[in-house]
């Protein structure tokens, strides 16, 4: 079994771009060859900015390199919360926000000729109980009804045409979901960017950012310092202490997947004969899917807690074990992955993107990265460009965190425990 993410191991080999010393002037400095980072270099490129990306890892390494794979629709905390919480304009704004981070995923995937599995297959959402599957009837009536969005309810009787598992109570379809090779997504667009003169440093973390006057900062790594225009802040989860405000914004939550050994076709279409990305509906959740060289991806929380070598095991070993509860005939199949990663969970749990005392953000995915994450990328290099109406999410508050101000979040233990009373109560 290897320990490390199936995405970047199954991936086309990546030059090196270590930086060996850093100095003179740049039009952006972005922070983080992820997902975000990478789109807003290359949106940025593509109007003829001078872009350079500072990256503590390599392309990839983090967040953007260890999830599902997945471009899913609907905000993380669902239509109808939106809707109680903001109205319906702006719950409906926000939701189709995530159609067309899809949308935006697709179109560099074919304008940039990445080779990377990018298929429309669909997403569904699971019920885990029977009040679970009417709510999501509930969220499909007001999708309908007040935005004209068209999903499918799937009744537990016909669920056996989707997944082959009795697991669940019934389920909620959208053909609008879509599934990728995250892996090979990441490097092309890390390919693409450099095409367009994009610059990318590996191994030079950002240790200081000191503002010079209004969005101008000398930005410092160990190989040295840069000064640039603007900086956009792209490391989510991986914010380090340069910018302690967007840091004591987001909670780093530990994601975990295991990945199996390849299976036969026969096996295949019956545990997930539609090849839908799927996941259920508790707060402590599951998510899985079909990877491109027919192997099943299973994910989850498993534990609120940080990744790390032991972690990563111990996530593992939960993961197939509920694996097994819902597929019990992959009894004997072999574990060929396991790995996590941070997940930049907000308190509220939306997206989050601006400016802040002259240093651009975009962060708080929740779950929801993969899309919503090259998305910001994208609205982000508008956004710099000087066309604030580009971040559909201006204007919310970005609450602050109590109790996390530095180091690694302590209170994880304890949100693990209420949100796993929360699935038994509700």
């Amino acid at each position: 079994m290897k320990p490390i993410p199936y995405w970047l191991d199954t991936a086309p080999a990546a030059p090196d771009r270590t930086a060996l010393s850093l100095d003179g002037r740049t039009d952006v400095a972005v922070v983080g060859a992820g997902l975000t980072g990478l789109s807003a270099a290359l949106h940025l490129a593509r109007k003829g900015a001078r872009v350079t990306v500072l990256e503590q890892d390599t392309v990839g390494w983090g967040a953007s390199g260890r999830n599902g794979g997945m471009c899913t629709t609907g905000l993380a905390i669902g239509f109808l919360t939106a809707v109680g919480r903001y109205g319906v304009p702006t719950a409906k704004s926000l939701y189709l926000a995530y159609n067309d981070a899809i949308d935006t995923v697709e179109k560099l995937v074919t304008e940039e000729d990445i080779d990377c599995d990018f298929a429309r297959t669909g997403k569904l959402n699971l019920a885990c109980k029977p009040a679970h599957y009417e709510r999501l009837a509930r969220t499909h009536e007001a999708l309908h009804d007040l935005i004209g969005y068209r999903t499918e309810l799937i009744p537990r009787k016909d669920l056996r045409a989707e997944i082959g598992s009795d697991y669940y109570h019934g389920a909620m379809a959208d053909p609008q979901g879509a599934g990728l090779h995250v892996g090979k997504f990441v490097r092309g667009l890390a390919d693409a960017a450099e095409r367009l003169g994009v610059r990318i440093l590996e191994k030079a973390p950002v240790t200081k950012v000191r503002r010079i006057s209004g969005h101008r900062h000398d930005v410092t790594t160990p190989v040295g310092t840069l000064r640039a225009d603007q900086v956009l802040f792209a490391s989510g989860a991986y914010t380090g202490s340069s910018f302690r405000w967007l840091r004591n914004r987001v909670v780093p939550v530990g994601s975990f997947i295991v990945v199996t050994e390849p299976l036969d076709q026969a096996v295949l279409d019956e545990l997930m004969p539609t090849r839908r990305m799927a996941s259920d509906s508790r707060n402590i959740l599951y998510y899985f899917r079909v990877t491109p060289d027919n192997r099943l991806l299973f994910g989850g929380r498993a534990r609120f807690a940080m990744s790390g070598a032991a972690s990563d095991l111990k996530s593992g070993k939960i993961l197939r074990k509920g694996m097994l509860s819902v597929f019990p005939q992959l009894a004997g199949v072999r574990i060929d992955y396991c790995w996590g990663g941070l997940v930049d969970l907000s308190l509220d749990q939306l997206v989050h993107a601006g400016e802040h005392e002259g240093l651009f953000y975009a962060a708080g995915f929740s779950g929801h990265g993969v899309q919503m994450a090259t998305h910001m990328g994208r609205q982000m290099a508008d956004v710099l460009g000087g066309d604030a109406s580009a971040n559909v999410w201006r204007g919310l508050e970005f609450p602050h965190v109590p109790g996390h101000y530095f180091g690694s979040p302590w209170f994880l233990p304890f949100a693990g425990a209420y949100y796993r009373t929360l699935d038994v109560l509700t």
